[in-house]
């Protein structure tokens, strides 16, 4: 076989030409590695040893343009080349790729252990979590992750406690605790650290809450209710609506 022409291509690669018709694109770095503008004939032998070639090149250079947009870890990038390529040519794809430099473990821990520390809500077991399932190891997560002092969790949950508190508008104290310490589970965060904001947390607006729903329970059932009777219905709608009875009662004593 017989190269006839080349033809450069926008993607660092070419088309060559061959005299029987036959095309086939290579990356220059196959051109390279041949020197294939010198050497313009090849076998069958040679033929199949350049189109393996190209082809592990292929994988690299895929990799590198998913790596281009954001750090990937090794799982993401074996699972994205399971598509287009072989168990082997992906094994070697991610060494080549670790010797120049673009898979480094302790880069992209540290820069995804920022990132959510400083750009989201998540606590330290959902982020631990999420690693896992990514493939890393839990004691090189921990490595990283255990270097976060406790009092940086417990800073972002106070503010997380705040908001949640300043936007209640449906919730008594005591339900708005236990929703508070539901949802903030949910982000990653240990119970005790949870447990230890809302006990050192100002949730006296719900006081205003408590007297706007006991006057909306009062105008709509004092007619069919009266005294006694309309103070404990008033008490039990008070205790579903998540007021604590302690509350309720130093409300209605005032």
């Amino acid at each position: 076989m017989k190269i006839k022409a080349f033809k450069k291509e926008k993607d660092n690669r070419y088309t060559l030409q061959f005299e029987d018709g036959i095309e086939m694109k290579l990356y220059d770095d196959v051109i390279v590695e041949y020197n294939l503008l010198a050497n313009k004939e090849m076998d069958s032998v040679k033929y199949n040893e350049i189109l393996l070639y190209n082809g592990r090149l292929e994988a690299y250079y895929k990799a590198l343009r998913y790596l281009s947009k954001k750090l990937r870890s090794e799982k993401e990038i074996k699972h994205y080349l399971e598509r287009d390529f072989d168990e082997k040519t992906i094994m070697e794809t991610i060494a080549h790729l670790k010797k120049d430099g673009y898979l480094n473990e302790e880069i992209y821990l540290r820069s995804y252990i920022t990132d959510q520390v400083s750009l989201s809500n998540n606590g330290p077991y959902k982020i631990l979590q999420d690693l896992l399932k990514l493939g890393f190891g839990e004691e090189n997560i921990r490595s990283i992750l255990d270097n976060y002092d406790n009092s940086v969790w417990l800073l972002k949950l106070e503010k997380l406690v705040q908001k949640k508190i300043r936007t209640n508008h449906n919730y008594g104290s005591s339900k708005l605790k236990e929703k508070i310490l539901y949802d903030l589970s949910g982000l990653g965060y240990y119970k005790w650290m949870i447990e230890e904001v809302i006990q050192n947390s100002d949730f006296s607006k719900s006081s205003s809450l408590l007297e706007k729903e006991y006057q909306k329970i009062v105008t709509k059932w004092q007619k069919k209710y009266t005294g006694k009777e309309l103070d404990f219905y008033v008490k039990q709608k008070l205790l579903q609506k998540g007021f604590s009875s302690s509350e309720i009662e130093t409300f209605l004593n005032q």
